[in-house]
């Protein structure tokens, strides 16, 4: 099997790098993160008008066609710049969702203008006390004329703050799941803004007969089921950038600092560390690219979300805090680059499922295999 980028695909990562880079260093990054919004409302229009904004949607939804690999070259570059743009969050999860779930109407409504970078969307589906996966609901949808009427909390909304419009998802009556595009500024709907470890921003929704439009009309468990099976693989994709700049930050220093008259790099202990912090990388770079590959071959099965996710939170982990510990004092100081990569490799080993989270889903079905025979 050939894991080589096409020319188009290389031409796409270069852009996109070029782009961030210009826009972001670590002084500009922190200028940007430490705004109310935490993001830039310029960068984001450039990404728009590149057409990595509707790289996910079809050309009838307006959006480019592109598939997985393109988006994991794209949250790669995120993850190495540390954008805090929040494309996977308001385009690619809740837009994922519309297009799968939603009506041809209700497409054409929202997903160009995701695309265009003038809709911010968010997906309202994580409850306070629940921990992932989350089987049930406790919000509700009662049906009322044309409409649903939605009660219940949702928290963390990961770039709910900034959303002009919601999807939501909530139980039906009869038990199945509904999603409800929500205006976030509705009555009935109370917002609670807040900032994340990682500097980003999230929000807690709280819904008190608020008016939702339902998306589609089945059951819409299959919908949240494969596009957060894109989600775990672009986690996996940005993680991947951001170990691996965190390697680079760290490997530069040992070159640059010097102790007892000659630079780090000299001090054979410190270099073998960093040669397992590279096999560390190298594991996490095999396991994304498994699971984008079994996206691109139409496999949404969480089994493979969780095996890559399990290897990409003990490869951040032991990346971020050997980083960490090489560097000394610095590491930690807010001017400098590496404690914030450490942070959102954290930040990312919290979303959908920790680390041991998706070690109980797999050891739940180590059954289910057959023994090898000699």
């Amino acid at each position: 099997m050939d894991f080589d980028l096409t020319d188009e695909q290389e031409m796409l990562r270069d852009t996109v790098r070029d782009l961030l880079a210009r826009n972001y260093d670590a002084e500009t990054r922190l200028k940007v993160t430490d705004s109310e919004l935490g993001w830039s409302r310029e960068v984001w229009q450039q990404l728009a008008e590149l057409g990595v904004l509707g790289l996910s949607f079809t050309e009838e939804d307006g959006g480019v066609g592109a598939g997985p690999v393109e988006t994991m070259v794209v949250l790669e570059e995120v993850g190495r710049r540390l954008a805090p743009e929040p494309i996977l969050d308001a385009v690619l999860v809740p837009g994922g969702l519309i297009a799968q779930a939603g009506t041809a109407e209700q497409r054409a409504r929202v997903l160009p203008q995701v695309a265009a970078g003038t809709t911010l969307l968010a997906f309202a589906h994580a409850e306070p006390g629940v921990r992932w996966p989350a089987t049930e609901l406790a919000t509700t949808a009662v049906p009322q004329g044309d409409s649903y009427l939605l009660s219940g909390t949702k928290n963390p909304v990961a770039h709910g703050d900034c959303a002009d419009q919601l999807v939501v998802s909530a139980e039906l009556p009869g038990g199945a799941t509904g999603l409800f595009l929500v205006d976030p500024n509705a009555e009935g709907v109370l917002r609670k803004s807040y900032r994340t470890v990682d500097g980003q921003r999230g929000a807690q929704l709280e819904f008190d007969k608020a008016h939702g439009e339902l998306l589609g009309g089945a059951d819409a468990a299959d919908a949240i089921r494969a596009v957060q099976a894109l989600a775990q693989a672009s986690l996996c994709a940005e993680s991947v950038g951001a170990m691996e700049e965190a390697l680079r930050l760290t490997t530069d220093y040992l070159k640059q600092r010097k102790q007892f008259g000659v630079t780090l790099s000299k001090f054979q202990t410190l270099t073998q560390r960093a040669a397992n912090m590279y096999v560390s990388l190298e594991l996490a770079r095999s396991i994304s690219l498994y699971a984008t590959a079994a996206l691109a071959d139409g496999v949404d099965d969480p089994v493979v979300g969780s095996r890559a996710r399990l290897q990409i939170s003990r490869s951040a982990r032991h990346i971020g805090q050997e980083a960490i510990q090489m560097h000394g004092g610095i590491g930690v100081t807010a001017e400098y680059p590496v404690g914030h990569y450490v942070a959102r490799l954290t930040a990312i080993e919290r979303t959908l499922g920790g680390g041991m989270a998706h070690l109980r889903v797999l050891s739940a079905r180590v059954g289910e295999y057959e023994l090898p025979e000699l």
